[in-house]
């Protein structure tokens, strides 16, 4: 189980750090060290300001008890005179004390005077040491822009970029739909000039090209039947009666019929 869970942290790891990695922008990145260790200026200047005004304190502590040195000495001075010793050995006792506190002053002076000159030249170097990190992610981040401009160009250029690559893609996908489109309609066109497709008010009577044609054809001759059926009624009374098809004959003229009653008549006016 160990070595599982060890396996299983490793890959967790290297994944995070692949889509870190995938993140990470150098731009971005130099820039934050460049601010990282102009913050680091800033805290070595605001240390020097520190240890520069701890030093003054000292300074003007050691000048009062410089002047309370002095005073005493006045005192015990005229303690003396005035014939008043034991005055006189107090105001020493402390003087000696304060002397001896002005010794301790003294050398943290020297500390502290020690310490800002280190400080200085610490800045000073971290100061250049910044200055010369500034002026190479210029560079740097010049060379990189440049360089991603460059890939993105001979990517559009090629083809093989993400958005290119999508357009491509896409405009495929269109002349297929195009060309499957033509293919069908040339298909539709050809069905329909063979006659493959029936027409809509002819469904489900079971005709086919062939009943089309013969109904076609059986029209035809009640044409041709028709029109010699007029010619025979309109044409003259001597003219025979044409047969039809079936055998019958055509029916006479009525005018002609009617004539053969006039000699009758007369003969009966005779007699």
């Amino acid at each position: 189980m160990p070595g599982l869970m060890g396996r299983a942290s490793t890959i967790v790891k290297a994944k995070f750090s692949k889509l870190l990695d995938r993140a990470e922008n150098p731009a971005e990145t130099l820039d934050y060290s460049y601010e990282e260790q102009l913050r680091q200026l800033q805290n070595v200047k605001r240390g020097i300001a520190d240890v520069a005004t701890a030093k003054k304190r000292l300074e003007l502590q050691y000048t009062a008890m410089q002047q309370q040195v002095d005073k005493l000495d006045g005192q015990a001075r005229e303690a003396v005179k005035a014939g008043r010793e034991d005055l006189a050995r107090d105001a020493l006792t402390r003087k000696a004390a304060i002397q001896g506190q002005l010794q301790s002053i003294m050398d943290q002076g020297q500390q502290l005077e020690a310490q800002q000159a280190k400080l200085v030249e610490g800045e000073k170097a971290l100061s250049a040491k910044v200055e010369s990190f500034r002026t190479q992610k210029e560079v740097i981040k010049a060379q990189y822009s440049a360089a991603e401009a460059q890939v993105k160009i001979s990517e559009a250029a090629s083809g093989i970029g993400e958005n290119m690559s999508d357009i491509g893609s896409a405009v495929q996908r269109a002349k297929d739909k195009t060309e499957q489109m033509q293919a069908r309609a040339a298909a539709v066109g050809e069905l329909e000039a063979a006659g493959t497709f029936d027409d809509l008010t002819q469904l489900g009577q079971g005709k086919d090209d062939i009943d089309r044609q013969l109904e076609a054809i059986g029209a035809g001759g009640a044409v041709d039947d028709e029109l010699a059926k007029m010619k025979a009624e309109l044409g003259t009374g001597g003219e025979a009666p044409k047969e039809l098809d079936g055998g019958e004959p055509a029916a006479a003229d009525p005018a002609a019929v009617a004539e053969p009653a006039e000699p009758a008549k007369e003969s009966t006016e005779a007699q």
